[in-house]
């Protein structure tokens, strides 16, 4: 099969299209056959070297994380899929190096849900790992309806689910992004802060997920949250601010829980473009000039 492939560190003209051995699912596990996936920030860190954690495999590289595609084999002992089962999911990439950019990838079941039905696989692929990246930011911090949070980098994608997952479990939200980017936040139902402005005023919490820092305590209150968007940005806590990091984990439950809230209108699904693998280093360029209002989707 073809699969998106790096056999050394450096910018993006190390990749290339590869021929690699076809999967076969274990024992819990399914194939599937991949139609979309999603280029993230992280994959540029990886790719250049300069990820500051080892990794459990070695070079070459296929990277990918989010899948949107059909089942194409199913592993012993599931019974929630069935071939043809048009499905989303999330693979654990720096856990185990299991890349969605190729033409057939093989995930644990538990790791996937039915596809939003109707949704072309472009815009399907946009949800499962920064939808579950909001979803969990959420959950750490268990807020009550009613209270109110700050998100920065609250136009990215992250951001957006954030947002989006906030008005719908009734929290107040106020999101902190780019002037360009006021509608975009108001449309979700949040109060819009400009970049260019100094945030004030007291929160229940702050997800931080453009990484100001721990400044952002200040306008937390005694004994609220603050979720860092990884475990190295996490502040020390003051005045018994509980902080805590973001660690996406993979859970087809609640990517199914997600996948209702697209269904139902309450989370929008953004593609900023579309490649080929044959031009994924022009997709990870594009990621690379920031900016980005939308995932940048990989095809085969």
């Amino acid at each position: 099969m073809r699969a998106v492939s790096y056999a050394q560190f450096g910018g993006p003209e190390v990749l290339h299209v590869a021929d690699v051995s076809v999967p076969e699912p274990g024992r819990g596990q399914v194939r599937v056959k991949v139609n979309a996936s999603v280029v993230h920030p992280v994959d540029l860190m990886v790719r250049a070297g300069g990820f500051p954690a080892p990794l459990p495999n070695g070079l070459p590289y296929t990277p990918g994380w989010d899948v949107a595609g059909v089942v194409d084999v199913v592993g012993a002992a599931v019974d929630q899929f069935t071939i043809g089962d048009e499905v989303i999911g999330f693979s654990p990439w720096l856990q185990t190096t299991v890349g969605a950019h190729a033409e057939y990838v093989v995930l644990d079941a538990a790791w996937l849900t039915h596809a939003p039905a109707g949704v072309p696989a472009t815009e399907a692929a946009t949800l499962p790992t920064n939808g579950l990246a909001a979803a969990q930011a959420l959950d750490l911090l268990a807020l009550p309806a009613g209270s109110t949070v700050l998100v920065t980098g609250a136009a990215g994608q992250v951001g957006g689910f954030v947002l989006a997952l906030a008005r719908a479990a009734g929290l107040h939200a106020t999101g902190l992004a780019g002037a360009d980017d006021r509608t975009f936040v108001e449309s979700l139902g949040a109060a819009f802060l400009s970049r260019s402005d100094t945030p004030a005023g007291t929160f229940d919490a702050v997800i931080d997920l453009a990484v100001i820092g721990a400044s952002l305590l200040d306008l937390v209150r005694d004994g609220g949250g603050f979720v860092a968007a990884s475990p190295p940005l996490r502040p020390e806590t003051v005045r018994g601010i509980r902080t805590v990091a973001l660690e996406v984990l993979p859970d087809g439950s609640r990517l199914g829980e997600l996948v209702k809230l697209v269904t139902s209108g309450d989370i929008p699904l953004r593609v900023a473009g579309v490649y080929p693998f044959a031009e994924a280093a022009a997709a990870h360029d594009r990621l690379a000039q920031g900016g980005v209002r939308g995932g940048v989707v990989i095809v085969p």
